[in-house]
């Protein structure tokens, strides 16, 4: 989690207001017009409702404190502004607090379609709205608080589990499937990757979440479906590090994806 990355986050001024270029606010926008129209009908409720409520500018990136003011309202999260990678301490550190990590710099338009490490769009475009729903917040607050006081050789389970819920995970609703996962939501390759025949989908067993190999740069051979945003609150009621332990016991399924070449790693 913490590799090397050539983008540099902007550091807020002493009014907590970052400077984006004409260029950089220009490329929010298109994102944003683009992928508005790609989660059509395929992001879930909870999703669309957050967005309504955040109120996203689409001309411009937003500010730190405009998305704040909504979180804080709505669950008491915040986003906090970080370099372009953290480590996993600081990641966990920042869940723990209902703090939600935001690197503040935007893809450049070489990068346009995808990019392997999140960034501002990312984080607010694909994550907040979510924030906004309790269940959500909840299991995430949770999921930091695990993490922070787990041992190094966890915390590799526990990535899985965030992988598959927040980053790629699905619902399954009376309308079909649905996507809360925000690697998806900001991505439209796997918005329409989802739906394709290509994946396997399969209904989440947190016990096999954990036990479940992804690589962070393919599309995803697998995803996980809850069947309401509140299956996620009974998540983070659960034990979850004793079926990390019962992870551990049982090994790692055969991974539905080839080996990254060893150049590549």
């Amino acid at each position: 989690m913490a590799k090397s990355s050539k983008y540099t986050s902007k550091q807020p001024n002493e009014q907590g207001v970052i400077e984006w270029s004409d260029e950089e606010n220009k490329i929010w926008s298109e994102l944003v017009a683009r992928q508005l129209k790609c989660i059509e009908g395929k992001a879930c409720d909870e999703y669309m409702e957050g967005l309504e409520k955040i109120n996203l500018p689409h001309d411009r990136i937003p500010q730190l404190h405009e998305i704040n003011a909504v979180l804080e309202r709505e669950t008491g999260w915040q986003v906090a502004p970080v370099p372009a990678l953290i480590d996993f301490d600081e990641f966990f550190r920042l869940l723990a607090n209902k703090q939600f990590p935001v690197a503040t710099f935007i893809r450049s338009r070489e990068e346009f379609d995808y990019l392997q490490e999140p960034d501002i769009f990312h984080e607010i475009f694909g994550h907040c709205a979510m924030l906004t729903n309790p269940a959500f917040a909840e299991f995430t607050h949770k999921y930091g608080q695990l993490g922070y006081a787990a041992e190094k050789k966890d915390r590799v389970y526990l990535a899985r589990l965030y992988w598959f819920t927040v980053e790629f995970g699905l619902m399954q609703t009376d309308n079909g499937l649905r996507i809360y996962g925000g690697g998806i939501l900001s991505s439209p390759g796997e918005t329409q990757y989802v739906y394709s025949d290509k994946p396997e989908i399969n209904k989440l067993e947190v016990q096999d979440v954990l036990r479940t190999p992804y690589r962070i740069d393919i599309m995803q051979p697998l995803y996980y479906t809850i069947s309401s945003i509140d299956d996620l609150f009974d998540i983070s009621q659960m034990d979850i590090m004793s079926l990390v332990q019962r992870a551990k016991e049982l090994g790692l399924f055969e991974p539905k994806f080839p080996p990254k070449n060893k150049l590549a790693s």
